[in-house]
């Protein structure tokens, strides 16, 4: 991030809601214990969950890709009275700091965390009528993720895609793999007559498609 771009992101920040207690210490500690703690949502990232899930009230939401829980957190403040979250992360490492989390921010019965590999879980959980859903996990598996969710997702329901734009990479004429896959998700779901979309420059890219 070029430092007029940080100079705006921390504008950004400085007028929004500054996130709870329990978010600010999961920050740090993600910071201190974790190998790549980029991969945090952050202040904005999840500021903008947690009004998107306000707006919705959503009754079901899935997580692919939970990483410390910040999203989940930030997810499953604006659930419907019986609504719930389900979030599915790989790593068994980041186990006990995603449940700590949740007990901390008072969400042990509205967050549901399963621990294994996403395209193994899934067809476990039973899942239809998805309000919202936030891919998130392996980017190799994107189109995976998607179609999975699309079949499973109610009309007016959300789909979330995280880091779209790839430290800006997609742009570039030529791509590496990783680049190249993300860019051609990018077009499936531009192209996709289903769904209404929207791509935002924050952070990392967040690209919106709404079931219609």
């Amino acid at each position: 991030m070029n430092f007029a771009l940080k100079r705006l992101s921390t504008y950004c920040e400085e007028h929004s809601d500054w996130p709870s207690p329990v978010l600010y210490e999961l920050e740090r500690e993600t910071n201190l214990k974790t190998l790549a703690p980029q991969m945090l949502s952050g202040k904005l990232q999840g500021q903008l969950f947690a009004m998107i899930s306000k707006m919705l009230r959503p009754k079901l939401v899935l997580e692919i890709g939970t990483f410390t829980g910040y999203a989940a957190i930030c997810l499953a403040q604006g659930l419907a009275e019986t609504g719930v979250l389900h979030t599915i992360e790989a790593n068994r490492e980041l186990e006990y700091i995603i449940r700590r989390y949740i007990q901390k921010a008072g969400l042990e019965d509205k967050i549901q965390l399963h621990i294994g590999k996403a395209q193994e879980v899934l067809p476990h959980l039973g899942l239809s009528d998805i309000d919202l859903a936030f891919i998130d996990a392996g980017k190799m598996d994107y189109p995976f993720y998607y179609e999975w969710v699309m079949e499973r997702l109610r009309p007016g329901g959300f789909i979330i895609a995280d880091n779209v734009l790839w430290s800006g990479k997609v742009t570039l004429k030529e791509h590496d793999k990783d680049t190249d896959t993300i860019h051609k998700f990018n077009d499936k779901v531009s192209a996709d007559d289903r769904v209404e979309t929207l791509m935002l420059p924050l952070r990392d890219g967040l690209l919106l498609a709404r079931k219609k």
